[in-house]
């Protein structure tokens, strides 16, 4: 059902500054930079390993648009640092589906898009043992058959 770490989400007050401080200390690239609307984030995902085209795994540094964001919210109670992990997968809705029949809560009602196109669903940090997990469809991976 899961099939690999996809990224892990860090939550940044200036998201040039932390670009430049993973590209500086670890050699991490800008594999795609984008200004998510919806969720009220500017993201920059930096490629770990692997290929853009299969099989990647990112950091995804995350800066704020608006007061109100999500992410904006958690710096403001947490500060910088680790916001959530995301696992892949090759059918979004199916996966939140048989996690959410296993007890834990799903907080999206069917997927929405996410970084690169791609498809997503969070899952309830209670229920995660504290962790806010999101599930990652990659947009190569049936990204035409429904909302995004």
């Amino acid at each position: 059902m899961l099939t690999r770490i996809d990224h892990v989400g860090i939550a940044c007050a200036d998201l040039a500054a932390s670009i430049e401080f993973y590209r500086r200390t670890y050699g991490f690239e800008v594999a795609h930079e984008e200004v998510n609307e919806e969720q009220g984030v500017r993201e920059a995902m930096l490629r770990v390993n692997g290929t853009d085209d299969g099989g990647a795994t990112y950091l995804q540094l995350l800066e704020p648009t608006r007061d109100d964001s999500p992410v904006a919210k958690f710096l403001a109670r947490h500060g910088e640092g680790v916001h959530h992990i995301a696992f892949g997968t090759a059918d979004v809705a199916g996966a939140a589906a048989g996690i959410g029949g296993a007890g834990v809560r799903v907080l999206d009602s069917a997927p929405r898009r996410g970084s690169m196109d791609s498809r997503i669903v969070f899952l309830h940090p209670k229920d995660c043992g504290g962790v806010l997990t999101e599930l990652v469809q990659a947009a190569d991976q049936g990204r035409h058959h429904g909302e995004g």
